[in-house]
Formats: C-alpha cells, sequence, structure tokens
C-alpha cells in the first residue's frame, strides 16, 4: 500500500479523497492554486503546496507543476478525482516516466475507450446494445450526410471527455451547421480535442449508469445503477439508487452483460457504463466513463462499500476482497447536488445531521466562491429503508442546510423532491424540458 498520495483537485472531492487516506494511515499531499490557499483541502493534507494562479490551466491542469511537486513531496501515487486530469491518459504517462503511480485506469486503457465512437465499435462485440451512430465527423458537408442517413432527430457529441459539453440535440438539417460549430469548439476549449460524432437521439428515455470494479486479477464486480435522469443542459442535478424505472429482473440481466463487457475489454480500476433507458425497457449504451462519478456517494451509501478506498487498493495492485453474490444492495438513497448560483462568501454554515444523512462539501465559514472553478458546493446525501422514507429525509435535511452569503439551488432541489412526477417515479430526461 502506498504511503503517501498526492490528490490533483480541489472542493469536496479532494476532501472526500483526504478523509479516505486519512482512514486508511496514508499521508497526504494536497495542490492548491492561488485562489484556494485558505480552502479546507489546503488545511487538511498533511502537505499543501501552492501551484500557480487561479486559473485552473496555471494549476490544477499544470502536469508539469504537480509532477514535480508529487516528487518533491515524495508522493509514490496520485489521485486525479473527478475532473481536470482524471481522465488524461498524457498525464497518467507522465505519472508512470516519473515513477508515480496514476490512481485510475493506465494510460494505453484510457486512449483506447477515451474515443466514445471506437468504444462503442468494442462494447457492440459484447452484447450490449449501442445507440445507433457514426464515428467522428470531419466537416459540416460530412455531418449533413450522416445526419440523414440515422434520420433526424440526432444527437451530435464531443468524442473526448464528458460533463455534458460538446453535446447539442439536432432536430433538422437547418440546425446542423451552428450546432456543429459550437459544438466543436466547445469540445475544442474543454477537451484540447475538437473532434465530434452522431448518434440516433433516443427519446423520451432515462439516463442510467451501472458502477463497476475491475482489478488487476480479472475479478469484476457490479455496484448496481443509478438514475441520474434529472438534468438541465445535460448537466446532473440529483442522482438516486436504485433506479425507480428498473426491476429486479432487469438489474440482473444488465449486471450480467455490464460485467462480460467490461471483462472482454480488460478494464482495470472503477468504471460507469452510462445508458439511455426508453420506455420499451431497452437498455442503449452511451458511453464509459473511466474515472470516479460525482454521484458515486449514493452507491456508497446502498452497498457500504468505499469506493474510494478500493479504487486506492486497486491501483496499488491489490485484489478485490468481495464477490459480486456478497454484495447487498439495501433500501434507497438520494443525493442533491448543491451548487453556487453566484460567487459571495459563506457567513454561516449548517449541515443538517440524524442518522444515514451526509454532506459532502469543501464549504467552512469565510470560504469565498470564486468564478474560477465548478460551481459544486457539496452533495447532500441520504439513506433510508425505503425510497418513500429516502424522500422525507431529503426534504427534512434539504430544509436544515443553511448556507448564508452564497446564493444556491436549495429552494430548487426541494421542488424536486416534491413534484408528483419525482416522488411517483415517473420522470426522464424530459423533467426539466431542455431534451
Amino acid at each position: 500500500m502506498f504511503s503517501k498520495i498526492l490528490i490533483a483537485n480541489r472542493g469536496e472531492i479532494a476532501v472526500r479523497i483526504i478523509r479516505a487516506c486519512k482512514e486508511m494511515g496514508i499521508a497526504t499531499v494536497a495542490v492548491c492554486s492561488e485562489a484556494d490557499r485558505n480552502a479546507l483541502h489546503a488545511a487538511l493534507a498533511d502537505e499543501c503546496y501552492c501551484i500557480g494562479p487561479a486559473e485552473a490551466q496555471e494549476s490544477y491542469l499544470n502536469e508539469n507543476r504537480i509532477i514535480a511537486t508529487a516528487l518533491l513531496a515524495g508522493a509514490q501515487a496520485i489521485h486525479p478525482g473527478y475532473g481536470f486530469l482524471s481522465e488524461n491518459a498524457h498525464f497518467a504517462r507522465l505519472c508512470r516516466k516519473n515513477g508515480i503511480v496514476f490512481i485510475g485506469p493506465a494510460p494505453e486503457s484510457m486512449e483506447r475507450l477515451s474515443d466514445k465512437a471506437v468504444l462503442k465499435k468494442l462494447i457492440e462485440k459484447t452484447g450490449l446494445t449501442v445507440i445507433p451512430g457514426t464515428e467522428a465527423v470531419s466537416s459540416v458537408a460530412e455531418a449533413t450526410e450522416a445526419a440523414r442517413a440515422i434520420g433526424y432527430p440526432v444527437m451530435l457529441k464531443a468524442c473526448s471527455g464528458g460533463g455534458g459539453r460538446g453535446i447539442r440535440l439536432i432536430r433538422s438539417e437547418e440546425e446542423l451547421e451552428p450546432a456543429y460549430l459550437q459544438a466543436t469548439a466547445e469540445a475544442q476549449t474543454s477537451f484540447g480535442d475538437g473532434s465530434v460524432y452522431l448518434e440516433k437521439y433516443i427519446y423520451p428515455a432515462r439516463h442510467v449508469e451501472f458502477q463497476i470494479m475491475a482489478d488487476e486479477q480479472g475479478n469484476v464486480v457490479c455496484l448496481g445503477e443509478r438514475d441520474c435522469s434529472l438534468q438541465r443542459r445535460n448537466q446532473k442535478l440529483l442522482e438516486e439508487t436504485p433506479s425507480p424505472a428498473v426491476s429486479g429482473q432487469m438489474r440482473q440481466r444488465m449486471t450480467e452483460l455490464v460485467i462480460e463487457a467490461v471483462k472482454t475489454i480488460g478494464y482495470v480500476g472503477l468504471g460507469t457504463l452510462e445508458f439511455l433507458l426508453d420506455r420499451e425497457g431497452n437498455f442503449w449504451f452511451m458511453e464509459m466513463n473511466v474515472r470516479l462519478q460525482v454521484e458515486h456517494c449514493v452507491t456508497e451509501m446502498l452497498t457500504g462499500i468505499d469506493l474510494v478506498k478500493w479504487q486506492i487498493r486497486i491501483a496499488a495492485g491489490i485484489g478485490i476482497g468481495f464477490s459480486q453474490q456478497s454484495i447487498r444492495f439495501s433500501g434507497s438513497a438520494i443525493e442533491c447536488r448543491i451548487n453556487a448560483q453566484n460567487c459571495g462568501t459563506l457567513r454561516m454554515l449548517h449541515v443538517p445531521g440524524g442518522p444515514f444523512v451526509r454532506f459532502d462539501t469543501c464549504l467552512i465559514e469565510g470560504t469565498t466562491v470564486t468564478p474560477y472553478y465548478d460551481p459544486l458546493l457539496g452533495k447532500l446525501i441520504v439513506h433510508a429503508a425505503t425510497r418513500e422514507e429516502a424522500l422525507r429525509k431529503m426534504r427534512a435535511a434539504l430544509c436544515e442546510l443553511v448556507i448564508d452569503g452564497i446564493s444556491t439551488n436549495i429552494e430548487e432541489q426541494l421542488r424536486f423532491v416534491d413534484d408528483e412526477r419525482f416522488i411517483l417515479g415517473n420522470y426522464d430526461l424530459t423533467f426539466m424540458g431542455s431534451r
């Protein structure tokens, strides 16, 4: 096991990883930008180094400075969290070159799976159903021809990256050219890769993803599904597990298919296979995220398995210590993402309590929200024996959560959990009216 890990991230996920390391007896090294000198993750780590200005490109995305800091501090491994460098094969290769373990998949695996169009070809051979689409299209003319062949409406998606960026819904040929130019520009800015591909628009549908874990010894387990259908402009706002739309029979069938697919592609590490679930009960494979997901917490609450600790263990070469049959899925878990709606300084924070209520956050009184980073302030997660009880628990927790000095989406989240469609579990990607 590693004795010291550098966390190449910030915010609530850096705090989450530092806490996991402390519980495992691993020393931690934080990096921070000048804007984050007083941040919680910088204070909690055993060591902290300022690596550059507030702009992420000069700090949290500066590969050479992060590697140099890890070498200076004597860190044996780097945990990238999510976002930033977490799916960057070049950075993973740079870690290896400098004798540092990248806590994530091998760079070769990332390169093979990062191109979503190429990945779909691999997945097609495993028995999973893939959304009809194309490989990368290199011009408006090529995209137009492909869209005609697929049939409108179509989705235009970035080949690299995630987080809802570089995605456009195109309902007619008149919309294609401006959407193509916008999506390629956004993808280039966000991921350094402007390539895009087209796929058939599955509508109406739910966004359902399956969490997997695979070790170097060839063991693969599936830790159930998460329903992430409540989104705005392809950005997730609320997640729950299990999905109200997935029956036990469907879950068993998909678990078997997902495990077989992961074994077939030879993946090692944490990963998430994302699907669209249509009203006929068909799962359509979209993409695979080769990193820790923001919403991993609901899976932890449901299964009692610490995903961050196991991600670290797998990176250290340790085999998964349990079987698929031993996993117990208990009750229902819901997560609300608490986002800042403006910049400001936190004057007062009150965190809800009670059994099985969790708030993963980077907030402490005096924290200033700046315009440089993602607006996620924290994730409020609850777990209960039934979905009905989990909904009541979430309402109570949202009412008790106080974040004074920063405008947030707490009131909006309350409206979501009070909406009859959500209460009944009868919702899909059209919930926000954005698709």
